[in-house]
C-alpha cells in the first residue's frame, strides 16, 4: 500500500468507525459485532502509526483520552450560558406566561424539554468538527474541557450530512445513568476508593479530571437540547433541535415536546412528575422556552436570565418516619458509619428502612436524637437520606445523641483524624469486619477471583479456619466437609478456586492485599514500574511519587503497609504458598540498553505513538520513566500541547529537550 492509498483507506476507516458509533452509542442499533468493529479499529490504529502524516484529532482512535495532565484553560462563550429563573409553583408559571402575553402577544408556541441533572456543556464545531468543548463556569466564560468531551462516545467528533451550519455552538447536558453509576462506585468501593454521593456528583468530578484516559473509562453519556450560531436552518427552537438529530447528536427524543400553551406544558409536568421516577437517569424539573427565535429576541434577557425560558423544579419526593435506633457499620478500613434504622416507608416507588447518617458532625448538625420523627428524601433519586428533624413533636425528655466511643465490634477507642470526618477502629488486624472485608476483598473478581461466598468467609471465620488471607491457602478437604451446607463437591471446589488463584498475575495480586488507596489502576502502574513487591517495598517516598499518578498520599499509605510486621508475615506465608509477586520474564521486552540510567518525562501528543508507547519503548530500552521535571532529568521527550509548566521547568533546571523525531534516533 502506497501514501496515496493508506490516505484513502484511512478516510474510509474513519468514516465507517464514526457511523458505527453514531449506531451503537447514539441510536442503539449496531450493524456489525463487537469483534468486528475492534479489528476496523486496529487496522486504523495500524495505518496511523505507520502514516503520522495523515494525524488527525478526531480521528475515532482519539476517544480513549489522554493521560497527560492540564489544568484547565478559560475560554469565554461567544453565547453567553446564561442560568434559568427557577419556579417551584403553578402559580409563578402562570405569572411568566403573563408576562410573555404582554410582550409578543398570545400567538406563540412553548417547547417543554426535562431538566437533567448534570454537567451543562457548550460544543463549538466549524466546517461539521468538533473543535472545542467548555464548561458553563460563570456564563461569560468557561473551562476548556474538549480533551475529556472527546471521550464522550455519544458526542459526535465529525457530523453526519452535509446540510449543518458552517459554525454554530450546540449546548446540552454531560450526566451518567443510574445503572452506569451504581456500577461504577461498586467498582469503586471494591478497589477501597471512595464512592460517589449521586451520578451529578460523579459527573461533575469526572469531567474536571486532569486526565482524559480516567474521563474515557468513567459511563458518562450527553443530551444536546439548545442551538447558538448566525446561521441556523430553522428560526426555530424545536425543529433546529429535529434536525440537529440527523447531524449525529444525541437529542432526547420522547422527553421534549412542543405545546401550544400553559395548558399542554402543565400536561407534560404531570405526567414527568409520577414517570421521572422509571428514567434512567436523574432529572429536577422542566425546562419550558418560547419557540420562535424571533419571539425569544423580542423577549430579551435580563442580567441574568433570558425572558423567554424558566425551569419548574420538582420538588425531592420526601415522607417523613421515626427513627427506631442508630447503629454502626465498620467498613474494612476500619471506617466507622452511622446508620439510622427507620420506622419503614415507602419513598420514590421502595420501602426505605435504613438511611446513613454519615458522620458524626452531620448528626450533630442536624441534631439528630432516636425517637425523633424525621424528613427522609432520596438524593440524586437513589441514596436514602435523613435532611431534617420536625421538632415540633420531640419528646420533652429527648437527649442528644452521643457518637460512640469505641468499636461496636471488638471495643477499641476509635480515632478520628483532624483532617478527616470519620471515625476509624484502629485495631485492624483483631477487628472482625475489618478482617473478613479484606479476606472478601481479596477473593473478588477483579482480585484473586476466589469462587467464594460472604457467607461462607464468615462461615469459616468463626470457625476459626481462616483469620487472615494467607490461611485460605492452608485450607483442607478434610475441614471444609466437616462443615454445615459443605459437601464434598463444593469443598473439592473451593479447594480448586484457590489453587487457581496462584496463577493470578503480579498486578491483581497486589491489587487484592488491599492496601488503601491502590486501586487496580495504581497496583498496575507499581506493578509495571517495580516489577516485584520486594522493589515496591523497599523504594523510597521519592522513587514511589516518581511513579506516573502516585501521589505522597498512595505513597505514604504503601510505606505504612510495609511497616507493620503482620502485613510482612502474611507477604511471606503468600510467597510460600506460590502466589506471584514480581512481573513474568515475559512481562517487559527489553530490546536494548541505549536509554541505560537515562530518566525522561513525556508531555503532549505525538504523531507516531501514544504516550504510553513511548513511555513503554524508554523502558524497553533501559531508560526510565518519571513524573516530575527536576534538576535530575535528563529528557523531557516534548510533544505538541506539552504542558507549559514544564516546559518552564525544563528551561530553569536546563533540561534537554527533545521532540519525536529526536527519540526515535537516539533508540534506532
Amino acid at each position: 500500500m502506497n501514501k496515496e492509498e493508506a490516505g484513502l483507506r484511512i478516510e474510509k476507516l474513519r468514516k465507517e468507525l464514526h457511523e458505527h458509533n453514531y449506531r451503537y452509542y447514539v441510536l442503539s442499533q449496531p450493524v456489525i459485532s463487537d469483534f468486528e468493529y475492534d479489528l476496523l479499529m486496529k487496522e486504523l490504529e495500524s495505518l496511523e502509526n505507520a502514516y503520522p502524516e495523515f494525524f488527525d484529532e478526531n480521528s475515532p482512535t482519539r476517544r480513549i483520552g489522554s493521560d497527560i495532565s492540564s489544568e484547565f484553560v478559560q475560554m469565554k462563550h461567544k453565547y453567553p450560558m446564561l442560568s434559568l429563573s427557577n419556579s417551584y409553583s403553578r402559580e409563578e408559571l402562570e405569572e411568566f406566561d403573563t408576562r410573555i402575553k404582554k410582550t409578543i402577544g398570545p400567538d406563540f408556541e412553548y417547547v417543554c424539554e426535562l431538566k437533567y441533572d448534570g454537567v451543562a456543556i457548550s460544543l463549538h464545531y466549524q466546517r461539521g468538527r468538533l473543535i472545542r468543548a467548555v464548561t458553563r463556569g460563570d456564563g461569560e466564560q468557561g473551562d476548556d474541557v474538549t480533551s475529556n468531551v472527546r471521550t464522550i462516545r455519544t458526542i459526535p467528533l465529525v457530523l453526519k450530512g452535509s446540510d449543518y451550519p458552517e459554525d454554530f455552538e450546540i449546548r446540552g447536558e454531560i450526566f451518567m445513568d443510574k445503572k452506569g453509576f451504581e456500577k461504577m462506585n461498586k467498582e469503586r468501593s471494591e478497589a477501597g476508593e471512595p464512592t460517589f454521593a449521586n451520578p451529578r456528583n460523579a459527573t461533575s468530578g469526572t469531567l474536571k479530571s486532569q486526565n482524559s484516559s480516567v474521563v474515557a473509562k468513567r459511563p458518562l453519556d450527553c443530551f444536546l437540547y439548545h442551538l447558538a450560531g448566525d446561521s441556523l436552518p430553522y428560526f426555530s427552537h424545536y425543529e433546529n433541535l429535529i434536525a440537529s438529530a440527523g447531524w449525529g447528536f444525541k437529542i432526547p427524543s420522547g422527553y421534549f415536546l412542543k405545546v401550544k400553551s400553559l395548558v399542554g406544558a402543565f400536561e407534560f409536568i404531570n405526567y414527568w412528575e409520577t414517570e421521572r421516577k422509571n428514567l434512567p437517569f436523574d432529572i429536577d424539573g422542566v425546562v419550558i422556552k418560547v419557540n420562535s427565535y424571533e419571539k425569544q429576541k423580542k423577549l430579551g434577557f435580563t442580567a441574568k436570565t433570558p425572558r423567554w425560558a424558566i425551569a419548574y423544579k420538582y420538588k425531592a419526593e420526601q415522607t417523613s418516619t421515626t427513627i427506631k435506633s442508630i447503629s454502626f457499620q465498620v467498613g474494612r478500613t476500619g471506617a466507622v458509619t452511622p446508620v439510622a434504622n427507620l420506622e419503614p416507608v415507602q419513598l420514590a416507588g421502595t420501602v426505605v428502612k435504613r438511611a446513613t447518617l454519615h458522620n458524626a458532625d452531620q448528626i450533630s448538625l442536624l441534631d439528630i436524637r432516636i425517637g425523633d420523627n424525621v424528613y427522609v428524601e432520596k438524593g440524586g433519586e437513589i441514596i436514602p437520606k435523613i435532611v431534617g428533624v420536625d421538632l415540633s413533636g420531640r419528646d420533652s425528655d429527648s437527649i442528644p445523641f452521643s457518637f460512640i466511643t469505641h468499636c461496636p465490634e471488638c471495643g477499641s477507642e476509635l480515632l478520628r483524624k483532624p483532617e478527616e470526618a470519620a471515625h476509624y477502629c484502629p485495631n485492624t488486624y483483631g477487628c472482625p469486619p475489618q478482617i473478613k472485608g479484606r479476606i472478601e476483598h481479596f477473593v473478588s473478581r477483579k482480585a484473586m477471583n476466589i469462587n467464594i461466598a460472604e457467607a461462607t468467609i464468615d462461615q469459616l471465620f468463626r470457625h476459626k479456619l481462616i483469620l487472615t488471607v494467607a490461611d485460605l491457602y492452608t485450607l483442607t478437604f478434610n475441614q471444609l466437609v466437616e462443615l454445615e451446607r459443605f459437601a464434598e463437591k463444593s469443598a473439592s471446589n473451593l479447594l480448586q478456586s484457590i489453587e487457581d488463584s496462584k496463577n493470578v498475575i503480579f498486578p491483581r495480586v497486589l491489587y487484592a492485599l488491599g492496601i488503601r488507596y491502590v486501586g487496580e489502576t495504581v497496583a498496575k502502574k507499581l506493578a509495571s514500574h517495580f516489577g516485584s513487591i520486594d522493589a515496591i517495598r523497599n523504594a523510597s517516598l521519592e522513587e514511589l511519587t516518581a511513579v506516573d499518578e502516585i501521589g505522597e498520599r498512595i505513597a505514604g499509605s504503601l510505606k505504612e503497609y510495609f511497616s507493620i510486621p503482620v502485613n510482612i508475615e502474611i507477604l511471606n506465608k503468600l510467597k510460600t504458598y506460590g502466589l506471584r509477586f514480581q512481573m513474568g520474564d515475559d512481562s517487559k521486552n527489553i530490546l536494548s540498553d541505549k536509554l541505560a540510567g537515562k530518566s525522561f518525562v513525556v508531555s503532549g501528543t505525538f504523531s507516531r505513538f501514544s504516550r504510553d508507547e513511548l513511555k513503554s519503548l524508554i523502558e524497553s530500552h533501559g531508560g526510565k520513566n518519571v513524573s516530575s521535571v527536576s534538576s535530575n532529568l535528563d529528557y523531557l521527550l516534548a510533544g505538541l500541547n506539552s504542558g507549559p509548566e514544564k516546559l518552564k521547568k525544563a528551561e530553569l533546571f536546563k533540561v534537554t529537550v527533545i521532540l519525536e523525531d529526536d527519540f526515535v534516533k537516539m533508540i534506532q
